[in-house]
């Protein structure tokens, strides 16, 4: 399970796959036995697409369930990719299962949000009943507004011809619920300024409907240091922790009866263990990348070090160093991938972590490659494009062609020119590899029992450039290992 840690706070990252697309989040237990959730949405700024993620709620007790609006690489609004609105159901569907999970019901989560997440915010508070609503600087005409404002993220909402249409509809996504007077008993609390040059297009005509909320709380601001729509939220800021912190502990900022001590520190925890396990962004059957270079202890120039390997069903490989991220390095059809630092390493002994990550952001166990780089070894000199050949396939001496072996019998032995490493593949799976003798020879055994029956093996050769062979195919047969004879 993928951790980090934000000023002290533990927080989990998984990806919910359940609904039709995969959602990415982030979680943090309560403190002190808290009863209560806290849903983050992001603004258009968040840094990974994560809001208000930098350390400002760590004090609070509740859990935070934050939620990463990236979807088929672009925002949404928590709500639709080209007006597919299976978006809003798979995050639904995670707040959810995070809610039951917790032994919590609706009126036990606040939703939180500024600007996209205001919106997001007020739209899941309103439709699905929760009891409470913290949304600053909401977009209440979502459609006008991305289509003028942000027209990438139009574009990834309505499509890319971002239709009149379409627009109206997701105009009227907030204001329909509003005019209907859905969940009238939820608490709204709303942060405008007359200083926010979206107030006139975006609030102002929508306060009368808000009015009708009997819990509508709009906290309105008019410092002259409000200069325009981004410093709303940055001059609010305590009294919105303020206002956080109540809810948290179950009180309702209003005049009436309040509820305080909301904890059970000896609450069943259970089901959100499980959750949390189920939903890990590390997973177990997914393979880690294999690393063909550098080898094991290679003593590299600080100017020629080339990570290379395979990460089959991977779309890149994240490389790391000493808990600082270095490079993504894109994997090809193949499953190869590639990567060459742009600048010197230092000098000394290389450790690099890395993993692998698969088209819905899943990855998979750590794996590590580890080299000395010297100042005194010089860099080989890179060939002329004249001297380079194309590159053959290797020669394979054993097993001969439809050649039946015991299990215990099976190596590939060859030769090859021109190579650093031989590699092997069946039914496009990576295998393994090996390296070559001086006089181009090479051995490889598997580390494992083959099973019976026909194999068709590729192997290929890789050179000190990175470029691979054609691939040469042996085929072979497995046959069962004869019974011991009766005494």
């Amino acid at each position: 399970m993928a951790e980090a840690t934000a000023k002290g706070r533990k927080v989990i990252g998984g990806i919910d796959a359940s609904g039709s697309h995969p959602v990415e989040y982030r979680f943090t237990h309560a403190r002190s036995g808290n009863r209560h959730l806290m849903v983050v949405f992001a603004n258009i700024y968040a840094p990974d697409d994560y809001g208000w993620a930098t350390g400002i709620l760590d004090t609070l007790r509740c859990n935070i369930l934050w939620i990463r609006d990236r979807f088929d690489g672009g925002n949404t609004y928590y709500l639709c990719r080209e007006m597919d609105f299976g978006v809003e159901q798979s995050v639904i569907g995670l707040i959810t299962r995070v809610t039951k999970s917790l032994g919590l019901t609706p009126n036990d989560v606040t939703l939180w949000g500024s600007s996209k997440g205001g919106s997001a915010a007020l739209h899941f508070g309103l439709r699905y009943g929760f009891r409470n609503v913290v949304a600053s600087v909401p977009q209440l005409r979502i459609g006008t507004f991305v289509r003028d404002v942000y027209p990438d993220t139009g574009r990834n909402m309505l499509g890319e011809a971002m239709a009149d249409d379409d627009v109206r509809v997701l105009d009227a996504v907030l204001p329909d619920l509003l005019a209907a007077g859905a969940s009238p008993d939820t608490n709204l609390y709303l942060v405008s300024s007359p200083q926010d040059e979206q107030y006139s297009t975006q609030v102002e005509p929508f306060l009368g409907l808000l009015r009708n909320y009997p819990n509508f709380n709009l906290i309105f601001s008019e410092s002259p240091f409000i200069t325009d729509h981004g410093k709303v939220t940055q001059r609010n800021t305590p009294p919105l922790l303020g206002i956080a912190y109540l809810l948290v502990e179950g009180i309702t900022p209003r005049l009436g009866l309040t509820r305080h001590g909301y904890e059970e520190p000896d609450a069943d925890t259970s089901g959100i263990t499980e959750f949390l396990a189920s939903t890990a962004v590390v997973q177990e059957s997914f393979a880690a990348p294999v690393v063909t270079a550098p080898r094991p202890h290679d003593l590299l120039p600080t100017t020629d070090v080339r990570c290379a390997g395979r990460a089959p069903g991977a779309v890149r490989v994240s490389i790391w160093e000493n808990g600082a991220y270095l490079a993504s390095a894109p994997v090809g059809a193949d499953g190869g991938w590639t990567w060459q630092r742009d600048r010197p390493w230092s000098a000394g002994e290389h450790l690099l972590k890395l993993f692998a990550v698969d088209a819905s952001g899943y990855q998979s166990e750590r794996t590590e490659a580890r080299f000395t780089v010297s100042e005194h070894v010089v860099a080989a000199p890179t060939p002329s494009p004249v001297a380079v050949g194309i590159l053959l396939p290797p020669l394979v001496h054993t097993p001969e062609p439809y050649q039946q072996l015991l299990d215990v019998q099976v190596r590939l032995t060859g030769a090859a020119n021109g190579a650093t490493q031989v590699g092997f593949r069946e039914n496009g799976v990576f295998l393994g590899s090996c390296g070559l003798a001086h006089d181009g020879r090479w051995l490889w055994n598997a580390e494992w029992r083959w099973t019976e029956g026909p194999h068709t093996v590729e192997a290929f050769v890789v050179n000190a450039a990175g470029d691979e062979s054609p691939p040469a195919s042996v085929t072979f047969a497995v046959i069962p290992t004869p019974a011991a004879p009766a005494h």
